[in-house]
């Protein structure tokens, strides 16, 4: 292509300003994960397996763990904003291959922070009793979403602050019930030989019980991945990356199979599956005296409200950097003179999560439910991938430091998260539905990329290689 098209565009840019060291990064992570997924999946996953609920968080603590390596040595291989997309095209060369990988990570922040923000209105209305109807949640969690795209475009350093407050308050939600646990101890109030006795449906064995129950924790496992998005912003991130982010995978995965053990050892298994706030019956059955059915709301909303903050600032940090390599349009990839943040990418993932909440608040519930369920799919799919793409770059040695992944654990990865992705897994239907629909939109939103780069004069073969680009302009 002709360099001189962009390459005035490019100079104009400035690089994003690294602010975050290894204490902010793991809080980072660790906020991430520990969304409202086991707030509400402890019971669900009990539905599956009895009392063996720690199990599931087990197995995907370690699915997670394998391919976090394979993403260890991919962003530090390449430390660019890009994550799975860069990784990808670099390993396949396909554009359309890269651009939906892409938009299905994009999709799934935007999505899990939709869906966040319209809970974190619900929990508002029922913490203060305002008993607002569907319209005034609605305008509640689009006014939450506006605030959190200021502190977003505001800069990453005030995003992550905020982050670091939303984790202490929705850790200390989680910490409350392992210590109403050990207290349990103490009393009769526990139960603990159901920790270890297995109750599967009727139509399950117990292998396909657990791998059902694995799609389901999982879901409460991602959010580790984010991460590799804010690496231009990480300093030294060949020496801070794999020690934080594995740190901070096992501490989320220690804090929910303690949970899930609690839960189980002082509630029945029946009544945590019915029972739509389960941690909130842990509470009650082992310290009856806590107003926890008062306190929860609030708890959960802190909880949603750093779910959301942090996926849009993956998703506009991912949308960042495809436009830089010129996947999105170069428009997209503008980064503000003054606050240093990539203000045109968070105005665009903001817009388009404003629409899905509409959406989302005017679906039914066991919608909802299912886009939680393709949301573990979709990522898993890119897992797959990703652990693929680490085999196929062994033929691009790079120089200088990086972390390498032993062969067999990518391996391993690419084969458990392509498992959980197929309905032998155990995963309903309505999530393939949901997900092919969404791949039908990501495959039109490429088209329309391709025809835009075409009026700018870019060439399809020349995107996501973030050393040319930097070379060229």
């Amino acid at each position: 292509m002709s360099h001189s098209t962009t390459a005035p565009a490019r100079q104009e840019q400035p690089a994003l300003r690294r602010v975050m060291g290894p204490k902010l990064l793991l809080l980072f992570i660790v906020g991430d994960i520990l969304g409202t997924g086991v707030y509400a999946l402890t019971g669900d996953i009990a539905a599956e397996v009895g009392g063996a609920a720690w199990l599931p968080f087990l197995v995907a603590f370690v699915v997670a763990t394998l391919t976090a390596c394979g993403y260890l040595e991919l962003v530090t291989k390449y430390p660019h904003a890009a994550g799975a997309a860069l990784y990808t095209h670099k390993a396949f060369g396909v554009h359309v291959v890269t651009f939906v990988v892409a938009f299905l990570v994009v999709s799934s922040g935007i999505t899990s922070a939709s869906t966040a923000s319209r809970a974190f209105a619900s929990n508002l209305s029922a913490g203060f009793g305002l008993g607002l109807g569907n319209g005034g949640i609605v305008l509640v969690a689009l006014a939450f979403m506006a605030l959190v795209a200021l502190v977003n475009v505001r800069g990453v350093g005030e995003s992550v602050k905020a982050n670091v407050v939303l984790t202490l308050v929705e850790l200390s939600g989680l910490l409350l019930v392992i210590l109403v646990g050990v207290w349990a101890l103490f009393g009769d109030a526990a139960d603990w030989s159901r920790v270890v006795a297995f109750d599967t449906p009727s139509d399950k064995g117990v292998f396909l019980a657990v791998t059902t129950a694995t799609s389901l924790a999982f879901f409460a496992m991602v959010g580790f991945e984010d991460s590799v998005n804010m690496v231009e912003e990480v300093r030294e991130p060949h020496r801070i990356f794999p020690k934080v982010m594995l740190t901070g995978l096992t501490v989320t995965a220690a804090i929910y199979v303690l949970v899930s053990l609690v839960a189980v050892a002082l509630v029945p298994v029946g009544t945590l599956a019915e029972s739509p706030t389960p941690l909130v019956e842990v509470v009650r059955a082992g310290a009856p005296g806590l107003p926890m059915a008062e306190i929860l709301p609030f708890i959960s909303m802190f909880a949603v409200a750093n779910s959301a903050l942090i996926n849009m600032l993956m998703a506009s940090r991912l949308v960042y950097g495809l436009a830089r390599q010129r996947v999105l349009p170069p428009a997209l990839g503008r980064v503000h003179a003054v606050r240093r943040t990539p203000w045109v990418a968070v105005l665009f993932t903001t817009g388009l999560a404003l629409a899905l909440i509409a959406y989302v608040s005017f679906a039914d519930a066991d919608a909802v439910a299912v886009l939680g369920g393709t949301t573990s799919l979709l990522l898993l799919a890119v897992f797959a991938v990703v652990n693929v793409a680490v085999l196929v770059l062994r033929r691009d040695p790079r120089p200088g430091r990086y972390f390498r992944t032993p062969t067999a654990v990518a391996a391993l990865g690419a084969v458990a998260c392509l498992y959980l992705v197929t309905p032998l897994s155990g995963r309903p239907a309505a999530q393939y539905r949901i997900a092919g629909l969404l791949l039908a939109v990501g495959v039109l939103l490429w088209l329309v990329t391709v025809l835009v780069n075409r009026r700018l004069g870019i060439r399809t073969r020349d995107t996501v290689d973030p050393e040319t680009i930097d070379a060229a302009g």
